[in-house]
C-alpha cells in the first residue's frame, strides 16, 4: 500500500506536468486565462479537437491525484488521525473542484467558441460568467485553497508523528505558503486593484507539484514510524 501510494503520487504529478506543458505550448496556458474573451475564444477555436483532448488529458491526469490522497492515511498507518482524515476529505474535494474547472474546457467552452465564431453577441457575457464561476471561483480559488489546506494538514501530521522524514513536512509547509500567494492573481479577477506577484502562479504550482513527487518518493523509500499521534 505504501509503495503503491507513492508511485501514484509520482505518476499523477508527472503525467499532469506533461499534459500541462503541452497545453502551455499549444494554448499559452495559464497566461491566456486572463486575456479578453475574443482572444481566448478565437485561440480555442483555432486549436480544434486536439486542444479539447489536451484539456481532457490535463483534467484527468490531475484527477488521478485523488487516488493517492485517499490512500495516504492507510499508507502511513495513520487512519486514526482526525487531522489526517479531515485533510483527506478536503484534498479529495479540492481535486473534484479542480476537475470542474478543467473539464469546462471540454464540455462548456467548445459550444461557446462555435457560437462566437458564428457572431452570437451573447457569447461574451456567457463566457465571462462561466469563466469566473467555473474557473476563477471553483477551480482556481476553492480548488487551490482546499489543495493547500490538504498539504498543510499532511505536513503537520508528518511533523507531529514522524510518519515520514520531517523535511517532507517542512517542505510541504513552504510549498503550501508559496502556492497560497497565487490567490492574489485569482482575487484580482474580481478586485482589479488587488496586489499580484506575477511569478506566484508558476512558482507556487511548481513547488507544490514537486512536493507531491517528493512525498511519493518518501513513501516508496521509507517505512512508516510506529510512533502514535497526529
Amino acid at each position: 500500500m505504501r509503495r503503491i501510494t507513492g508511485v501514484l503520487f509520482i505518476v499523477s504529478a508527472v503525467s499532469f506536468a506533461v499534459a500541462a506543458t503541452v497545453l502551455s505550448a499549444t494554448f499559452d496556458w495559464p497566461d491566456i486565462l486572463r486575456e479578453p474573451a475574443d482572444e481566448v475564444l478565437t485561440s480555442f477555436a483555432a486549436g480544434g479537437s486536439s486542444l479539447v483532448w489536451t484539456w481532457f488529458a490535463t483534467a484527468w491526469t490531475y484527477g488521478l491525484l485523488a487516488i493517492p490522497i485517499l490512500m495516504l492515511p492507510r499508507a502511513i498507518n495513520r487512519e486514526s488521525s482526525t487531522l489526517l482524515r479531515v485533510a483527506t476529505a478536503i484534498g479529495a474535494a479540492s481535486v473534484l473542484l479542480a476537475l470542474i474547472g478543467f473539464l469546462r474546457w471540454v464540455f462548456v467552452v467548445p459550444p461557446l467558441a462555435r457560437a462566437y465564431a458564428e457572431g452570437d453577441p451573447a457569447v461574451v457575457a456567457a463566457w465571462t460568467a462561466q469563466h469566473q464561476y467555473g474557473g476563477a471561483l471553483l477551480g482556481e480559488h476553492l480548488g487551490q485553497i482546499l489543495a493547500i489546506m490538504w498539504s498543510l494538514g499532511v505536513s503537520v501530521v508528518i511533523l507531529r508523528t514522524n510518519a515520514l522524514p520531517r523535511w517532507i513536512g517542512w517542505a510541504g509547509l513552504a510549498a503550501s505558503l508559496l502556492y497560497l500567494v497565487n490567490q492574489g492573481d485569482v482575487l484580482a479577477t474580481a478586485l482589479p486593484d488587488f496586489p499580484v506577484w506575477e511569478p506566484a502562479g508558476f512558482v507556487g504550482s511548481t513547488a507544490w507539484g514537486l512536493w507531491t513527487v517528493l512525498l511519493g518518493l518518501a513513501l516508496m523509500l521509507r517505512r512508516y514510524s510506529d510512533r502514535p499521534g497526529g
